[in-house]
């Protein structure tokens, strides 16, 4: 949500900011509702003030016996204006609020302008892609020859873009959620968490999903969304609170299954797990003050490239530019791991600083020690990672010419001590 003052003050730069993300300039609008709105509210506190006026002064003629219709008819006519004046007023409102909440978050100085993903910047690269002997396979190929990535049978059961994980890649994943879980916890201070997996309207709404991408959701017959990464819940935990600023930052991880719909993915990933309906996720949340964000920003990207740098996995990091930024970033880092099947870079986890957007949706604030004001807090969110594409990952950089995958090092204790996965392991 955005800050109306702000627009008011600085329309120039409001549309400016929504051209970058390839809108249309919207501060005419905005503005316009946004007087209509305020001029309705002025009406109805003249006219509940002459009404209160008028109130006391027919107690006052009747008290001294004088004829006091006037009055009470004056008093009728203030109360069907009233009433009429609340409704256009309520209606200006919810037009105001239906248009901001469809606005996106706008971006940072420092991102780069752009239509879409080719115009994103690449800041650093960390590993160098390992050559091979051999053709390297991708994912989908490997693990069905393994005999445990099975398409078809998830296919039989629920469709496509699911997947049934059997025997040492089933366990690869529980591997990973607890390899990241304890890195998250035990080392960078995050505090495990397990959220629902069922949200209401307002869960949604505070992280920018609803209304604008109801589509890109599941949603259970009796109301209830399922969530599309444990974001949702977890950035939800302070909404309606006031925090007090020596309490931050706080800090939350959560290992959950994730569901979308991918609507606007048509054509896109048909094949193997790279976009699934269902997939799981550590998920990364950080509730800071304003000042603190731009390096929890820095520090949460840097504890999701730790992950990757201790597998053992090529990767860099690109920041997005306005075109390809989710809805509620200000900024986003993305890690992107070298898949030597595709032979390119694919995403595998995005960072975001939302700074007060979501914040504002979920009336979410802080205030400083022995302060009376307030103000909002800024959210970040980020994959710590995806699981799916972990595995993916892992084997693609780790295949060998006879279809085995070798376990990165730091896995093997979490395998039980195994080094290799070798067919219908």
């Amino acid at each position: 949500m955005h800050d109306l003052k702000w627009i008011r003050d600085n329309a120039a730069a409001f549309d400016a900011a929504l051209q970058s993300r390839g809108m249309a300039a919207l501060s005419s609008q905005v503005l316009a509702l946004d007087a209509e709105r305020r001029a309705l509210q002025t009406e109805l506190q003249e006219w509940q003030t002459r009404r209160n006026e008028a109130s006391k002064a027919i107690g006052a003629a009747k008290a001294k016996g004088g004829d006091a219709a006037a009055l009470i008819a004056e008093v009728a006519e203030l109360k069907n204006r009233l009433q009429q004046g609340e409704e256009r007023e309520r209606q200006a409102a919810a037009a105001l609020d239906e248009l901001l909440a469809g606005l996106p978050n706008l971006p940072a100085p420092d991102v780069p302008a752009g239509r879409d993903e080719t115009g994103n910047r690449e800041l650093a690269r960390h590993g160098d892609p390992r050559n091979f002997s051999f053709k390297a396979r991708e994912h989908d190929a490997i693990g069905e020859q393994l005999g445990l990535m099975d398409f078809a049978t998830a296919a039989k059961l629920s469709g496509a873009r699911f997947v049934v994980l059997r025997g040492a890649l089933a366990r690869l994943e529980r591997a990973l959620a607890s390899f990241m879980l304890d890195i998250h916890t035990g080392e960078f201070g995050y505090q495990e968490t397990v959220p629902p997996l069922l949200v209401r309207d307002e869960t949604a709404y505070g992280t920018g999903n609803l209304p604008k991408f109801a589509e890109d959701l599941f949603r259970t017959t009796n109301g209830y969304w399922l969530i599309p990464t444990a974001e949702m819940p977890l950035t939800n935990m302070v909404r309606d609170e006031i925090l007090e600023e020596g309490s931050l930052p706080r800090r939350y991880t959560a290992l959950t299954p994730c569901f979308r719909s991918e609507a606007g993915a048509a054509g896109k990933d048909t094949r193997g797990m790279i976009r699934q309906h269902q997939f799981s996720k550590v998920e990364l949340v950080s509730i800071t003050t304003p000042e603190q964000s731009e390096a929890e920003h820095e520090r949460m990207t840097r504890c999701a490239e730790t992950i990757l740098e201790r597998l053992g996995l090529p990767y860099r990091r690109m920041l997005l530019c306005t075109g390809d930024m989710g809805f509620a970033a200000r900024k986003t880092f993305d890690l992107e791991v070298w898949l030597p099947g595709q032979n390119a870079y694919r995403e595998i986890s995005s960072c975001s600083n939302c700074g007060d957007f979501q914040a504002r949706r979920m009336r979410a604030r802080c205030r400083p020690a022995g302060g009376k004001q307030t103000r909002f807090v800024h959210t970040l969110n980020g994959s710590g990672l995806a699981l799916g594409r972990t595995l993916i990952a892992i084997l693609e950089n780790y295949q060998e010419a006879d279809g085995s995958v070798a376990i990165p090092a730091v896995l093997q204790p979490y395998m039980g001590g195994l080094k290799v996965i070798a067919g219908n392991g």
